[in-house]
């Protein structure tokens, strides 16, 4: 299928990896332009090569959208983007009894504050010239909560109100506001989880893709899976959708069980 993509320029934060740098080279393979926002310089020179080896046109900047001042300074640059993509965080793991107020702030300013900074930023510049798709990668545990991953559940949970109450008003200025809200996806932070967890529960942690194997389909997502979901919502084909958020999660967020029981 022709998304409709060629031509369009989409800003992606916490592209140079993962789900994001995954969603940058779908939208690279339609004809779209992508502009990657991320931290680390060396993953952005690395997700540079990957994107034009695709013959994609990718523009990169190092950028931290935690901090508040980022998020004007990327809507000037490149306020005219079609497409934004609010995609970087990285929630610690933990109940409520392991993280302190500093560790649940410290994650929110990326991620929960980062998506409603740039969101604000860019919103109101679609707004003006009346067309515009704003995407919010936020995480299915914002659909049911998780007390071991409390500070990700609640502030998923957040950014699916704020995704929902805006993407309902959306419309009437010609802009979309969609979520996508993936499960456990198989990236290297994963596997980096998925190693801790078979270090403290199984006493190695070469046995964590025994973890994996308990998930859905006998295996966690695939970053592109949640990419391909990820592309259709911002293209033109999904035009009449907005303030929905979609769960990519092969239904784990309707299970009694969030995250399975560990291998014996």
């Amino acid at each position: 299928m022709d998304l409709r993509l060629a031509g369009q320029t989409a800003v992606i934060t916490g592209g140079s990896a993962g789900i994001g740098l995954a969603t940058a080279e779908m939208l690279a393979r339609e004809g779209a332009r992508v502009i990657l926002i991320a931290r680390d310089p060396d993953k952005l020179a690395g997700a540079t090569e990957r994107i034009r080896a695709l013959g994609g046109e990718v523009v990169v900047e190092a950028a931290d959208v935690s901090d508040d001042d980022t998020h004007p300074r990327l809507a000037e640059r490149y306020g005219d983007a079609d497409i934004l993509i609010n995609n970087a965080g990285a929630i610690p793991g933990g109940g409520l009894d392991r993280l302190d107020q500093a560790s649940f702030r410290a994650s929110w300013d990326l991620k929960v504050f980062g998506f409603i900074g740039m969101t604000r930023a860019f919103y109101a510049l679609m707004r003006a010239r009346g067309r515009g798709v704003i995407l919010n990668v936020i995480g299915a545990s914002g659909t049911r909560g998780d007390a071991a991953y409390i500070a990700g559940s609640v502030g998923n949970a957040a950014l699916t109100s704020l995704t929902k109450a805006l993407g309902a008003e959306a419309p009437a200025y010609g802009v979309r506001v969609l979520g996508l809200s993936p499960g456990p996806v198989m990236t290297s932070r994963m596997e980096g989880v998925l190693r801790q967890q078979a270090t403290e529960k199984l006493g190695d942690a070469e046995r964590w893709a025994e973890f994996a194997a308990a998930f859905p389909f006998g295996r966690m997502a695939d970053p592109e899976e949640v990419a391909a979901v990820g592309a259709f919502l911002v293209s033109p084909r999904a035009s009449y959708m907005s303030g929905v958020v979609v769960n990519v999660d092969a239904g784990m967020s309707e299970r009694h069980e969030w995250w399975p029981a560990p291998p014996r």
